[in-house]
């Protein structure tokens, strides 16, 4: 475990200081398997789990002393276990935060009672102890580099013999080096599959850079140098103690805009560290920043001049001049267009590499041969002509394309990144679609794949598919004008129309317009986009132009100076990015950071735009626009959130053009999902801007805005922002739109939400909006009905409220939603009836609809979280219910399952049980039936919990329950008074006073005043006694009296 922490793990801290663990893939997936070697070591070695260490391991811990149970001896902030060493210390003891474990015993049960918190106190004890070998078998088996003997002196002692304890430190070093070898093979396979930079490449990266530095204003860089001119035989300029580590060399870059920065370059990536420490020749090698693929891309991200004038070389960076890339564009594409001979082909084809060739020898700057342009390949099109000669010339024109394909291939030549060619769809798709697995999204995937249609014949197709079709030839073969002219035409045609998109999916037009993305001719690129954008509204087409490779053609036209390219660029994304495949895409290239770059412009945040803020304002929408389609996906709202899109769009959110708000506030209430947005909306004010645009005239704005508000309404200082700008009186009105579903389906949402705060059910209740959610209980879809439901639920909780649902006559149409099938709409309608229940006129008309009935038959619905309602529901049901024992008997087999369902591993359906049980156990009758069916020792198994909700109604449960024959000795024969003690450390006076009537009621049995006195109840119930809640008094004051005369009577026995 040693060597792996050592050599595997990622410390923040890259000398030899003390760091801490950062939270990397690689760290977890180690945290996690010394986890579970941890938990199973007990199970698995009893006898070397007892070994107690020979110093402890030692570290701040997050655990509570209220977190520890049986075995543990707790006396105000210090915990101590019962188990201890030879010397009599404690195997665990935890003081002021501080947690110090002796065995591997304890260590498993630590990480028990962390349950969720489990990662973070392994991270917390491996830092303290980075070397825990030593804590736990001495200094001598420490880990050390080069050759360790610590093993061959072990065997020496084993086989001198007589000690059992040097054999059983032997199985432990046995085993700990077994978990550092599968330790170290694991990040060996993780860092494997990481790109590694080699000292070539980096020498390269910078030779290239440097030619583009210089003075004056175009230069990617003011200067760039390395720190140390030696060179060592491997090419690192690293120090020796340094590349151990894998750092190459230190560059100091000089930016245009920023400070000097010093990074560090090393097989694992660039990243910013320490800087030279002044006056002294060192670096301080500790990292201050994320790790980067290489230099560039560690300068795109901290210097924006970089980036613009990197944007001005890129031309001369990576590309070959235009002429040269349309003269490869003519010679590929005109011989397969016009159906030449092969003969013409090849001659065109070798044309084309000769000129590369030239091209590529006088190019030095970066050594590398430069590629014909592959960008008028046809591949896989299933082009539909009318006749078998249209089918050959198309099957001509695929076999032309293989074997150029194969010959290029063969002559060695490479693809460069800025000239992405177009992959078969299929192989595309395929590697796509394993991708996706992993990618997390917060809704269902919009756009579902559908069967490509083919039309059967030529007949039946109008005159604009085949129009369309002669447009192509001009599209694929002319030169640059001809090509706009052919674009212009084809924008004429209705793009809108299916049969048009078709056409140019079928005859192969759309992957020249793709191609066409990729050339330097700013108007075909724009004349490309234009129908691009129209088109892609098509579903079929928005996956082609994924499985094309478009997106990412699309995202490097985002860098392009030229506005209306990239607002034509932005709102063709917005397009396309409606499915999961391909907001991956354009996330993993970058595409989410520059989006958000188009929203930081001069009209920002203006309430009126004047004339020349006008592209600004426009660029603007058109980032939002593509910005909400990508924010579907959990990692691409954590994108725009990484790359500062909170400020922009909060910024935004003051305009007053609804063509603007609407995207941005869709994007909003998209990412409000997680509650790092719903924080930023809080802290940035946005709330104030949403509740304003409830009175917008457009009602699709207004939709968003109340379903940001429905999502960010969770918290409470929300709500009171709601409130205090006036935002509940909208929303009121909003309910009038009754024919608009998804309107409505947002604003009942927000209403809700916001009626978890009693200030805003007041608020409620004087615009007459109970009365307008009783009406809208009929007819509404579900989704709808869920919001009304909980929003009824939250209103419930007054008396004046439920007497209005009556009055109204919501409760049949609440009655007849418990027979559907929707899961959240059952939770909610069984927390409202349960509401009204505890009104009695209300009760009686639930009991005539037979309510009660149905919701006890939802105890038996798989969901744990509608078991938890219903049985919350219940309790009211039986307390006010006029023969309430009588009622519960009536249903077969109603307290089997109830007894039965103390068994879930649920809490809250522990708990809420626990409350059934307690209401049920009052009448003397259900109290034997459930007591025959085994409740005693299933309530005793839950008194080891530390969850104080449980515990109150657990103790209750016990209370009532020990009043039919002899239970109160069969709870002390099932250990369930001890625990109980324990609940009166709880903060909680509901557990105190549960707790105190249990213990009262357990108290009549001597055996169990035993029990209680040697758990020290008596000190904790002492200054119960003094309580002002009169019930606590009572029964503190009770159990004390009933073990005074069970000692009174002792003595009397004993002494006479």
């Amino acid at each position: 475990m040693g060597a792996a922490l050592a050599r595997a793990a990622q410390w923040t801290a890259a000398g030899s200081g003390a760091g801490t663990l950062e939270i990397t893939p690689l760290n977890e997936s180690l945290l996690n398997q010394i986890i579970k070697f941890v938990e199973d070591f007990s199970t698995r070695y009893p006898q070397e789990a007892a070994f107690v260490f020979k110093e402890p391991l030692e570290w701040k811990t997050q655990l509570d002393c209220s977190a520890f149970g049986n075995g543990y001896e707790i006396i105000e902030a210090t915990v101590q276990s019962e188990a201890r060493a030879k010397d009599g210390q404690s195997l665990l003891l935890l003081k002021k935060s501080t947690l110090r474990v002796r065995s591997f015993d304890q260590l498993s049960c630590v990480l028990q009672i962390a349950m969720e918190k489990k990662l973070k106190e392994v991270q917390a004890c491996l830092e303290a102890n980075r070397d825990p070998i030593v804590q736990i078998l001495g200094p001598e088996y420490g880990t050390v580099e080069g050759e360790d003997r610590s093993i061959l002196h072990l065997l020496e002692r084993v086989k001198k013999g007589g000690d059992p304890e040097t054999e059983v430190k032997m199985k432990i070093f046995l085993l700990l080096h077994q978990l550092d070898l599968q330790l170290l093979n694991n990040s060996l396979k993780q860092i494997s599959q990481d790109v590694r930079l080699s000292p070539a490449a980096v020498n390269n990266e910078v030779s290239l850079l440097k030619n583009f530095s210089g003075e004056g204003e175009d230069t990617v860089l003011e200067s760039l140098e390395y720190t140390s001119d030696y060179v060592f035989s491997n090419g690192c300029r690293a120090p020796p103690w340094r590349q151990v580590h894998g750092e190459i060399c230190y560059l100091v870059i000089n930016p245009h805009d920023t400070d000097p920065l010093c990074i560090t370059c090393s097989t694992a990536g660039v990243f910013l560290n320490g800087g030279q420490i002044d006056s002294e020749d060192r670096i301080d090698y500790e990292r201050k920043s994320d790790v980067y693929k290489d230099i560039v891309t560690f300068l795109r991200e901290k210097s924006p001049k970089f980036v613009e004038n990197m944007a001005k070389q890129e031309y001369r960076f990576f590309k070959e001049p235009t002429y040269k890339k349309y003269f490869q564009h003519m010679g590929v594409v005109e011989a397969k267009v016009s159906g030449q001979s092969q003969s013409l082909h090849d001659s065109t084809e070798n044309k084309v590499d000769e000129e590369v060739k030239s091209s590529a020898s006088r190019r030095s700057i970066e050594k590398k041969k430069l590629e014909p342009s592959m960008n008028w390949k046809s591949t896989g099109l299933s082009l539909l002509h009318s006749g078998k000669a249209a089918r050959k010339d198309a099957e001509k024109a695929r076999r032309r394309s293989s074997t150029m394909s194969a010959k290029i291939k063969k002559k060695g030549y490479g693809i460069s990144s800025k000239s992405a060619k177009i992959q078969p769809a299929s192989k595309r798709k395929m590697s796509a679609m394993l991708d996706d697995v992993s990618e997390s999204s917060s809704g269902t995937e919009e756009d579902e794949e559908q069967p490509v249609r083919h039309h059967e014949g030529g007949t039946d197709l109008p005159s604009e598919y085949w129009e369309i079709q002669k447009l192509a030839k001009y599209l694929k073969g002319g030169n640059p004008t001809a090509t706009v002219i052919a674009l212009c035409s084809m924008k004429d045609f209705n793009l809108a129309q299916e049969t048009c998109q078709m056409a140019i999916r079928d005859i192969g037009c759309l992957e020249v317009l793709i191609n066409l993305l990729d050339t330097e001719e700013i108007k075909c690129q724009i004349g490309s986009l234009k129908i691009l954008k129209e088109i892609s509204q098509n579903t079929l087409i928005r996956h082609a132009i994924a499985d094309l490779g478009g997106l990412e053609i699309m995202v490097k036209i985002l860098d392009s100076p030229d506005r209306e390219l990239k607002c034509l660029t932005a709102e063709t994304i917005a397009n396309v990015a409606r499915f999961k495949r391909a907001q991956k895409t354009i996330r993993q290239h970058g595409g989410i950071k520059k989006l958000v770059g188009l929203l930081d412009c001069d009209a920002v945040g203006s309430t009126s735009v004047i004339p020349y803020q006008a592209k600004d304002s426009e660029m603007a929408r058109c980032g939002a626009l593509a910005l909400w389609s990508c924010s579907k996906t959990t990692k691409n709202k954590a994108a725009i959130h990484k790359a500062g899109g909170i400020p922009l769009l909060a910024r935004w959110l003051k305009c007053s053009h609804a063509n603007i708000l609407t995207p941005v506030v869709g994007t909003l209430q998209e990412c409000a999902s997680t509650p790092s947005y719903r924080l930023a909306i809080k802290t940035e004010g946005m709330v104030e801007y949403l509740v304003k645009n409830l009175r917008s005239e457009h009602v699709e704005l207004q939709m968003h805005c109340a379903s940001a508000i429905f999502k960010c309404a969770e918290d409470k200082e929300t709500r009171d922002l709601v409130r205090q700008h006036g935002g509940l009186q909208p929303l009121s009105v909003l309910l009038a739109n009754s024919e608009n579903k998804q309107l409505l389906a947002a604003v009942t949402g927000a209403i809700w939400k916001c009626a978890i705060s009693e200030e805003n059910v007041a608020i409620f209740r004087e615009y007459k909006v109970i009365e307008t959610l009783v009406g809208l209980l009929t007819d509404q879809p579900e989704e709808v009905l869920v919001n009304i439901a909980g929003a009824l639920g939250e209103c419930c909780q007054e008396t004046v409220n439920r007497s209005t649902i009556r009055r109204c006559e919501g409760i049949p149409h609440l009655v007849k939603l418990l027979t559907g099938t929707n899961q959240a709409l059952l939770v909610n309608v069984a927390k409202t009836l349960g509401a009204c229940a505890t009104d009695p006129e209300s009760m009686i008309i639930i009991d005539h609809l037979d309510g009660v009935c149905l919701l006890w038959s939802l105890l038996k619905n798989p969901n744990p979280d509608i078991q938890a309602s219903a049985a919350w529901a219940i309790c009211p049901c039986i307390d006010n219910a006029k023969d309430a024992g009588e009622m519960v008997r009536s249903f077969v087999g109603g307290l089997e399952l109830v007894v039965n369902l103390l068994k879930s591993k649920n809490k809250e359906v522990l708990a809420s049980i626990c409350g059934a049980i307690t209401n049920i156990a009052k009448d003397e009758e259900n109290l034997a039936i459930l007591t025959d069916h085994g409740v005693v020792p299933l309530l005793s198994k839950l008194a080891n919990t530390n969850n104080d909700k449980l515990r109150r109604h657990l103790a209750e449960a016990i209370s009532n329950c020990c009043m039919w024959g002899r239970n109160r000795v069969a709870f002390g024969e099932s250990n369930a008074v001890a625990p109980l003690v324990r609940y009166l450390r709880s903060n909680d006076p509901s557990v105190h006073r549960a707790t105190a009537q249990a213990l009262c009621q357990l108290s009549e049995d001597p055996n169990n005043c035993i029990t209680m006195h040697e758990n020290g109840v008596v000190k904790l119930l002492l200054p119960m006694i003094g309580s002002t809640d009169e019930t606590l008094q009572e029964a503190a004051a009770g159990c004390i009296a009933n073990i005074r005369r069970l000692a009174l009577a002792t003595e009397k026995a004993k002494y006479g």
